[in-house]
């Protein structure tokens, strides 16, 4: 069975980009219904627009509060109606209603090996703490703050010389690969969530 699958993104897009050409090729068995997104001049809505992917913007800064915010979005998701919601450069934390009402069913890609460096500027992070191996990680999203149940990971080496922005670089490649591939695992239902740990069937 196909899966319908919805991507909120913030930003440039290069992962909806990577879902996009992966469902393209054949490679994961879904189709994109919708990307969401809070920016209206995210690059993102230009990827959709080329690929035939209908656009819902929720302008966050049109919304007085956060709470008005995450009722219109949660109202938008509803309607969307996906098997799943990912969460592909994505700039805000999302509040727990939203996140009760897609448990299991919303995935986010994080620059770093988690449980390390959450949070935003997670290249910085890790370049501070001088470690030698860095990555990106596809979780589950829950309440807690990048804390999800992992789904994949990928190791990126640090390199001698090695800036915030040639590691983001090098780490993008990998989530690039990471993300499609849980998507599909998803999709073909061969995760299976036992506690804190994700098994693939």
């Amino acid at each position: 069975m196909t899966r319908r699958i919805a991507v909120v993104a913030s930003g440039r897009g290069s992962n909806f980009q990577a879902v996009i050409d992966a469902i393209a090729s054949g490679k994961v068995p879904a189709v994109c219904v919708a990307l969401i997104t809070d920016n209206p001049n995210a690059y993102a809505i230009q990827r959709a627009r080329m690929a035939g992917i209908p656009v819902m913007v929720v302008d966050y800064s049109v919304y007085p509060s956060r709470e008005e915010y995450e009722r219109e979005l949660l109202s938008v998701m509803l309607e969307i109606n996906a098997d799943l919601f990912v969460l592909a450069g994505y700039m805000r934390i999302l509040g727990k209603t939203i996140i009760r009402a897609f448990h299991q069913r919303m995935v986010n890609i994080h620059p770093a090996l988690l449980p390390s460096f959450t949070g935003l500027h997670a290249q910085r992070q890790a370049l501070l703490h001088g470690v030698k191996i860095s990555g990106c990680t596809v979780h589950f999203v829950d309440e807690s703050l990048d804390g999800g149940p992992i789904i994949l990971q990928r190791c990126v080496p640090v390199l001698e010389g090695d800036n915030e922005d040639a590691l983001a670089e090098r780490i993008l490649d990998h989530e690039h690969e990471c993300l499609p591939e849980a998507i599909r695992l998803f999709c073909e239902d061969r995760l299976i969530i036992e506690g804190r740990t994700v098994r693939i069937r």
